[in-house]
């Protein structure tokens, strides 16, 4: 028996409710509600946009789960992966995010929709870099002359378009959104290394490629 003065029931509800809290905050599998999603597969390569119907087929035909972890997006944004592998990153996430949370900084990478493949590689290795240090990462789709009047969602595509380029894991924390000069959101790195001290955060002039 333990003895220490109910501590452990204490420290065993608080886990039990985050756990149950984790479960509310993200869909999975028949839960998602969405008919149309877009679909990260198990090694991070992009199925494209394809029905709630077939992405359970193929998440099912891997042995994995279907988790929403982009809701807001239009369409919405799924991965197929192992769910408990899942939780464990989001919850290592927190941990890392809490004790770096003052030593963090946003880099910000600026395509165009005319940005050839080569220049979008090439920003989308060095976003990778940024992520793999720990830091934030702000992608903005800058807009100019005819560009501003196209059908938005084919811009939020182009957007996407470089976002799915990225070769490492992340996780949308901020969704799309319209800025003053385009399209842009936030990317963090799901499990962050330790990233180096910094006194000051925030987006510098020598942060953008």
């Amino acid at each position: 028996m333990c003895d220490c003065g109910g501590g452990c029931k204490r420290v065993n509800h608080a886990l039990e409710y985050r756990y149950n809290a984790l479960k509310q905050r993200t869909r999975i599998n028949e839960q998602i509600r969405a008919q149309e999603l877009r679909v990260i597969g198990p090694t991070g390569d992009n199925i494209g946009i394809v029905s709630l119907e077939e992405a359970l087929r193929r998440a099912k035909e891997s042995s994995l789960d279907l988790i929403e972890i982009s809701p807001k997006a239009k369409p919405p944004i799924a991965k197929i992966m192992d769910y408990g592998k899942f939780q464990y990153q989001e919850k290592k996430k927190e941990r890392d995010v809490k004790a770096k949370a003052h030593h963090t900084e946003t880099k910000a990478v600026q395509v165009e929709v005319v940005t050839g493949e080569h220049d979008l590689t090439r920003k989308a290795r060095q976003s990778a870099e940024w992520l793999r240090e720990g830091h934030r990462v702000k992608v903005e789709l800058f807009l100019k002359g005819r560009y501003k009047y196209m059908d938005q969602n084919f811009l939020k595509e182009r957007l996407m378009r470089f976002v799915l380029l990225v070769p490492e894991e992340y996780k949308i924390a901020e969704d799309i959104k319209k800025g003053p000069k385009g399209f842009y959101l936030v990317l963090e790195r799901e499990g962050k290394k330790k990233a180096p001290k910094e006194k000051k955060t925030g987006i510098k002039p020598t942060d953008m490629v």
